[in-house]
């Protein structure tokens, strides 16, 4: 990514994550962290990486249905906030890095040993 697509896509990702805050009212969509983007060089589309913490079963499915359809709308509100010739076309993707994390996480917790009075501090 050069310069200037990273400086845009940085910009981009600000402004789609407050319009979802703010303007988005499809309650498919819910809560949702953007953990990054990808834009094409010549601005045609961007890929928006999305996740959750709350996505157990078909929540992905929902959350994904309930950006899809709020994707022409971000594109229309982008094209007039933000000063470019092009508004470019977004498409979503799920990103289970964040619940992966999490998973591991307490997978860590759950191997780190006791001391013999329950404490979790260091062994000595």
């Amino acid at each position: 990514m050069t310069r200037r697509t990273e400086r845009i896509a940085g910009e981009l990702l600000a402004e789609i994550a407050r319009l979802l805050r703010e303007e988005v009212t499809d309650p498919r969509v819910g809560v949702v962290t953007l953990t990054r983007i990808d834009v094409a060089p010549d601005l045609t589309h961007a890929l928006v990486f999305w996740s959750a913490l709350d996505v157990a079963g078909d929540r992905v499915d929902e959350h994904q249905a309930g950006l899809d359809s709020a994707a022409p709308f971000l594109r229309r509100r982008i094209a007039s906030a933000l000063p470019w010739k092009r508004s470019p076309e977004l498409r979503f993707r799920y990103d289970p890095s964040l619940l992966l994390g999490s998973r591991t996480l307490s997978l860590l917790h759950e191997l780190e040993p006791e001391d013999a009075e329950g404490n979790d501090g260091p062994q000595e």
